[in-house]
């Protein structure tokens, strides 16, 4: 004998859960796994109980879950109680309904069948759980391999329906546990009745979405229809319980992050009011008089005791009620209080009875309606019957059920206001199928490769991207949230001016609110809308500083400082780059500056600069002129052509400091503001290390040292000098030049006197930067200058050299306090980009002036001197200037009073 099992199985070993159905082996295996399903369950879980059927199976191309509360929560210890025949039956039906409806309809979803796999939650999230497994059992990885079946074969494993998507469920409860499963089955869920505002967190339960607008839509429309009234300051006032305090602290929450909208006092009707409770509601009420307007979640014997309270202190026409779907457009709260809630403005949902889902329902019968596994317990609770089964004896009590009742005719029926919401939502996921298909299988026939499985994730997007109209005639539609759009109509009871007292509606609220102040009407027929404030407003310029402990109550404050005028209740920092107005209600943009030609912090500099390009042009025209003389030959033409292109382009950085930053300039700024110097002191540094190495090789030996040729001192100048341009094309790769408004800089106290300064994006720390090698080159070019300051200067240009780095050395320790200790003050652009030019057209006017000067005197004005002197070998000028050496060292012995003799090692 064949038995067959189909209980999801849970194992969590490993945090994995493993789902099975079996079809083939012999019972001897199950008791096995029953125990294991048990230990994981434990004694709490909950199981079929008796005869409750498990689920409804309609076959279809692709197959929808389904959750509705068929059953009630049941006693301790049983999962299911009575039947809910509106909440349950009619919900679940309209799921048939709409599944009927679209199968039948050829325009959507053609030449493929919708199918569903519907579960009973039993109204708990728990129960809920555990039945919807049965919607990931094909998402989940099965291992068969240590299952085996009493004669030692493996289990012919029945492959389970894939569901796509899942209706549902009721209960916010519900709906947030079974999310949490689905998402990570990448299974969509749209919910057709949860209304919970924590299922808008797209981040925790971003596969849900609902065809029902969340709980806060209610008190977001309310807080807007006091908005728009221009009221500021309002009381509410809630029945004890879920609903009144829930609606309530919607308000109070949403109106704080609105902002512009005060609570003067927030009041609490018992559950059992005590006599002369009302009363005082309206004594307390009065305490803030100024907050006329009234927010009022109640029920209807509450909202009446209010109104006659109101009446009762001779108030009739003093409060301002809003009331909610509570109040909406009912009658029994007012009346015979028809005058004291003149005036009062509620509110109450869109909702609509779908004519097609009254015929459907009314004419199903035991019959026609056998794939409902829930109907027959349905069928003998609505007409108060028992149908007979084979060996169950009828209880004399009840009646027979003879199968010939009519729903709505035999019965009291009127359509569950949530089946329009169920139709809706299983219309969305058809909708987005249907998108889908024609999207991945244009053209094709039913199911196709790519929708074979259905991607949850894109399915997700194409549900959220549904625009129709539905069952009501009404959108369906999405926001990010998978929110649907809240719709409420906005009533007004109007007592005169009117042939027909009662209630108007006056707006519509629908994400957003539609208020037809010109048709609303207040107390005695008054057209002007009635104050609820309790301080006026403040001039422009000024705040509203709240009062501590009185909300909704201020005094005015000038917005100072970079301060302007945002919002009534907050002054706001200008941007960075704008200041206030003159009146303080808005920003201005910040004059934007830069180093001007005519300013006198430019012209000096560049009047040096201009100098130094005139002198630095001469000495190079004199120098190609009188290339072959010996003064030119002696300084080492080579290097000296360098060492003067690097001072020509120190003095030009002058002018590109000055000129208008752009990108261009940047570059250049970035490019040649560490070249020049880079390239003078990179000549001056081979230079003086050749003459250094020169005469300590010839302590050593008459042979000369390597790399002391022309073309040996340039290639090492142009090493040095590669190192800079290396480092500056590196910064243009990660940092391409541009420009900046820096409006830090000058941004002084008074608003009126902040500007913008143009400039290179070039921070004072990038700009030492950009030095920093240059200044190694300077101190290194020094210390070698140092050591050579013992040979004669009739053997080299070790002296002018050296003189030259110690002035430029003291130069540029001069430079760095006023560099930077001008970092606070107002004139910190215009002094530092002087201090900058100048330090370096001094340092390059030192070079100049030391190292070629005497030479380009000597050649013009005494040329009978720029002669050939007899040329001497490596050795003899080696030996003279270690003779000189001696001699210079045998004087300083003297003048100490020694006298040392050493052996002539040259000979």
């Amino acid at each position: 004998m064949t038995s067959q099992f189909h209980t999801p199985l849970l194992h969590h070993r490993y945090g994995m859960i493993w789902a099975f159905g079996w079809n083939g082996c012999h019972s001897a295996t199950w008791p096995h796994l029953l125990w294991m399903l048990w230990m994981w369950l434990g004694p709490g879980s909950w199981a079929h109980q008796g005869t409750q059927p498990h689920s409804i199976k309609i076959e279809g191309d692709i197959t929808l879950g389904g959750l509705f509360p068929v059953h009630s929560k049941g006693p301790p210890g049983i999962p299911c109680g009575e039947i809910k025949k509106e909440k349950g039956i009619h919900r679940m039906e309209a799921m048939l309904y709409a599944l009927d409806q679209i199968n039948s309809d050829p325009d959507l979803l053609p030449n493929m069948t919708l199918g569903a796999r519907i579960l009973d939650t039993c109204s708990r999230d728990t129960y809920a759980l555990e039945q919807s497994l049965t919607f990931v059992q094909a998402l989940i990885q099965k291992d068969t391999s240590d299952i085996r079946c009493s004669n030692g074969e493996p289990p012919i494993i029945r492959k389970p329906e894939r569901v796509v998507g899942v209706i549902g469920a009721s209960a916010s409860s519900v709906s947030i546990m079974v999310a949490n499963v689905l998402r990570l089955f990448a299974i969509p869920q749209i919910s057709y009745a949860s209304t919970a505002p924590e299922l808008s967190d797209n981040n925790r339960y971003d596969y849900f979405s609902r065809v029902v607008p969340p709980d806060s839509y209610q008190a977001q429309a309310m807080v807007d229809i006091v908005k728009a009234m221009g009221w500021n300051y309002v009381s509410t006032l809630a029945s004890e319980g879920n609903y009144g305090e829930s609606g309530v602290d919607a308000f109070i929450q949403i109106s704080r992050e609105a902002g512009g909208l005060c609570i003067a006092q927030s009041l609490k009707i018992p559950r059992e009011p005590k006599p002369g409770e009302f009363d005082k509601i309206i004594k307390r009420l009065m305490e803030t008089s100024n907050a006329r307007g009234v927010i009022i979640f109640a029920n209807e014997d509450d909202i009446k005791r209010v109104l006659e309270a109101a009446k009762k202190a001779n108030l009739t026409g003093h409060f301002l009620f809003v009331g909610s779907d509570s109040w909406g457009a009912k009658s029994s709260p007012i009346l015979d209080q028809e005058d004291v809630a003149e005036g009062a403005v509620t509110i109450l949902p869109k909702r609509a009875s779908i004519e097609g889902f009254d015929q459907y329902f009314t004419t199903r019968s035991l019959e026609n309606n056998r794939r409902n596994i829930w109907f027959a317990e349905f069928w003998e609770d609505d007409f108060r019957c028992k149908l007979t089964r084979p060996g169950i004896k009828l209880d004399s009590d009840k009646k027979k059920c003879t199968g010939e009742e009519r729903i709505s005719r035999d019965s009291q029926y009127e359509q569950e206001g949530k089946v329009q919401f169920v139709i809706d939502a299983v219309y969305a996921m058809a909708h987005a199928l249907h998108n889908m298909h024609i999207d991945l299988c244009p053209g094709a026939m039913g199911v196709c490769d790519k929708m074979d499985p259905v991607d949850g994730r894109m399915l997700l997007n194409y549900i959220r991207a549904v625009n129709f109209n539905g069952s009501a005639g009404t959108g369906v539609l999405f926001n990010e949230n998978g929110d649907a759009p809240g719709r409420y109509d906005i009533f007004q009871y109007q007592l005169s001016n009117t042939t027909m007292p009662g209630y108007k509606v006056i707006g519509q609220w629908t994400n957003h609110l539609r208020l037809n102040v010109e048709e609303m009407q207040w107390s005695g027929g008054d057209r002007q809308i009635p104050d609820s404030v309790c301080s006026f407003p403040c001039n422009p310029g000024e705040r509203k500083k709240m009062v501590k402990g009185v909300p909704c109550c201020w005094h005015c404050e000038l917005c100072d400082g970079y301060q302007y005028q945002m919002d009534e209740f907050n002054c706001e920092m200008c941007p960075f780059d704008m200041r206030p107005t003159e009146n303080r209600t808005g920003c201005r943009p910040t004059p934007i500056i830069k180093l001007e030609w005519s300013s006198p912090w430019a012209v000096i500099p560049v009047f040096i600069a201009v100098v130094g390009i005139l002198a630095t042009s001469s000495v190079v025209i004199t120098f190609i002129r009188f290339n072959d003389t010996p003064i030119v030959r002696a300084s080492g033409r080579e290097l000296s052509y360098v060492l003067l292109t690097g001072i020509f382009l120190i003095y030009l950085i002058t002018f590109l400091m000055i000129a208008e930053p752009g990108p261009v300039v940047c570059a250049f700024r970035r490019l040649l503001l560490g070249l020049g110097m880079c390239i003078s002191y990179s000549a001056m540094l081979t230079k003086t290390n050749r003459i250094y190495r020169i005469f300590e090789q010839g302590k050593k030996s008459v042979t000369p040292p390597k790399f002391i040729s022309p073309t040996s001192q340039l290639v090492i100048t142009f090493i040095l000098i590669s190192v800079q341009v290396l480092g500056v094309f590196i910064w243009f790769g990660v940092v391409p030049p541009h420009t900046i408004i820096d409006y830090e800089e000058l941004r002084p106290p008074n608003p009126e006197l902040a500007r913008g300064i143009l400039k290179c994006d070039m921070s004072d720390l990038s700009l030492i930067s950009c030095l920093s090698y240059s200044i190694v080159l300077m101190v290194t070019c020094t210390v070698y200058a140092i050591k050579s300051r013992g040979v004669p200067e009739t053997f080299n240009e070790a002296k002018p050299i050296g003189f030259t780095m110690y002035t430029t050395c003291i130069v540029w320790l001069a430079f760095v306090p006023i560099f930077f200790g001008t970092a606070q003050s107002t004139e910190k652009m215009y002094i530092q980009t002087t201090t900058l030019t100048v330090s370096m057209s001094l340092s390059a006017s030192v070079s100049l002036g030391m190292l070629y000067m005497p030479k380009v005197y000597v050649i013009i004005f005494h040329p009978e001197q720029n002669v050939q002197k007899r040329k001497r070998s490596f050795k003899a000028v080696v030996q003279a200037a270690t003779m000189s050496t001696r001699l210079s060292q045998k004087s300083n012995d003297k003048q100490n009073g020694e006298t040392k003799f050493e052996p002539d090692r040259t000979q």
